[in-house]
């Protein structure tokens, strides 16, 4: 299987470009705060996608997939005490 063709992994990719968008209307002072670290949680999600889809075993890919969804659940935190600052409304 490849990750290219998972429907997840297509929908991490479009999730990355939205964050990294969201992250680059922070304030400069943020630059290797939050920002950065909303950056790297978001980018590990379909990055761990790929990598349990690399090892050609539904144990492995499922075990990625976890590691994914905690990343998700850090980003979802980092962007409620992104928003509790007030850098972002919520739209």
């Amino acid at each position: 299987m490849n990750h290219k063709d998972l429907d997840v992994w297509k929908e991490g990719i479009s999730f990355v470009t939205d964050i990294y968008q969201l992250a680059a209307t922070f304030p400069d002072n943020e630059k290797y705060g939050l920002s950065s670290q909303l950056k790297r949680a978001a980018v590990s999600i379909p990055a761990n996608i790929a990598e349990g889809a690399g090892w050609n075993s539904d144990k492995e890919l499922i075990q990625f997939l976890y590691i994914s969804l905690g990343s998700l659940e850090e980003v979802e935190t980092l962007l409620i005490i992104s928003q509790n600052l007030m850098f972002f409304k919520n739209e």
